[in-house]
C-alpha cells in the first residue's frame, strides 16, 4: 500500500512539473496566466494520483507494463523542456539555450526537404508572419519530431531486446487495456491487430495531415497564434507526441496479439498431444 501511494504521488508531482515547466523556464514577460497553469498542474497531478493509486483501472493504458508510459512521459518532457529553451534563447540567451537553439536549427535545415513534416509545419504559417518565427517553428518541429522518432525506436528495441511486456511479469489485459473489451466484437487477436494497424497508420499520417488541415482552414485557425511562446511549445509538442504515442500503442497491441496467438498455438499443440497419447 505504501509503495502504491508513494508511486502515485511521485507520478502526480512529475505530471504537475511537466505542465508548469514552460512557465518555469521562460522569462516572466513571456508567461501568461500563471494561476490557470497552476490550477491545471494541480488537477493533472490529482487525476494522475487517483489513477495510479486505485487498484481498478479507468483510462490510462499500459500502467502495469513498463517502460511504455515512462517512455511516453520522458518523450513529452524532453519536447517541452527543449522547445522551451529554444523559445527562451531570443529573450534570455545562455550557453544551454545556445546549444539547444543551434541543434534545433541544424535539425530544421536537415529535415527541411520536400513534403517532410518539418517543411509542412513551416508552410502552414501565413505569409504575413515574420521569417524568424517561421524558422523557429520549423526548428521546434524538427526537434520534437526527432525526439518522437527516437522514442519509437527505443520502444521497438524494448520489445525485441527486453521481451516487452513479459520482462516485467505477466501481462493483464484488463489492467493494461481498460478501454478494450475482449468479450465483444469478434476474435480478440483480429481486433487487436486491426486497432494496431489503425493506430500506426494514423500516427504516421498525422504529422503530415495536421499542418495541411491547418493551412486549408486558415480562415478558422490562425497559425500566427504560434507567436505566443507557450502556445508554440504545447502545439508543437502535441503535434509530435500524439502521433508517436499512437504508433507506440499500435506496436504494443501488435505485440499483445502476437503473445495471445502464441499462447493459443501452445494450448492447441498441448491438446492435440493429449488426444494422441
Amino acid at each position: 500500500m505504501l509503495a502504491r501511494i508513494t508511486g502515485a504521488a511521485f507520478r502526480g508531482i512529475f505530471v504537475a512539473l511537466l505542465i508548469a515547466m514552460p512557465s518555469l523556464l521562460l522569462p516572466d514577460s513571456a508567461t501568461r496566466s500563471p494561476e490557470v497553469i497552476a490550477l491545471l498542474a494541480i488537477l493533472a497531478a490529482a487525476l494522475t494520483f487517483a489513477e495510479y493509486f486505485s487498484s481498478y483501472p479507468s483510462f490510462v493504458e499500459f500502467r502495469e507494463a513498463p517502460p511504455l508510459n515512462r517512455m511516453r512521459f520522458i518523450s513529452l518532457a524532453l519536447m517541452v523542456i527543449l522547445i522551451s529553451l529554444l523559445v527562451r534563447h531570443p529573450m534570455e540567451a545562455t550557453a544551454l539555450t545556445s546549444l539547444v537553439s543551434g541543434l534545433a536549427y541544424w535539425l530544421g535545415n536537415v529535415l527541411n526537404f520536400a513534403f517532410s513534416p518539418v517543411q509542412l509545419a513551416g508552410l502552414m504559417m501565413p505569409a504575413h508572419v515574420a521569417p524568424n518565427l517561421v524558422a523557429q517553428v520549423m526548428a521546434a518541429a524538427a526537434l520534437a519530431y526527432v525526439i518522437a522518432l527516437v522514442t519509437i525506436i527505443s520502444f521497438v528495441l524494448a520489445i525485441r531486446l527486453q521481451d516487452w511486456p513479459l520482462g516485467s511479469g505477466p501481462f493483464n489485459v484488463w489492467i493494461n487495456l481498460p478501454l478494450f473489451d475482449p468479450t465483444t466484437g469478434g476474435d480478440v487477436v483480429n481486433r487487436l491487430q486491426r486497432d494496431a494497424h489503425i493506430n500506426i497508420i494514423g500516427g504516421v499520417l498525422l504529422p503530415f495531415a495536421i499542418p495541411t488541415v491547418i493551412k486549408l482552414a486558415a480562415g478558422m485557425v490562425d497559425p500566427g497564434l504560434l507567436s505566443a511562446p507557450q502556445t508554440l511549445i504545447w502545439v508543437i509538442s502535441v503535434w509530435a507526441f500524439v502521433p508517436a504515442s499512437m504508433i507506440m500503442r499500435g506496436l504494443a497491441m501488435l505485440r499483445i496479439s502476437e503473445l495471445i496467438a502464441q499462447k493459443r498455438r501452445a494450448a492447441y499443440a498441448s491438446s492435440e498431444a493429449l488426444q494422441t497419447a
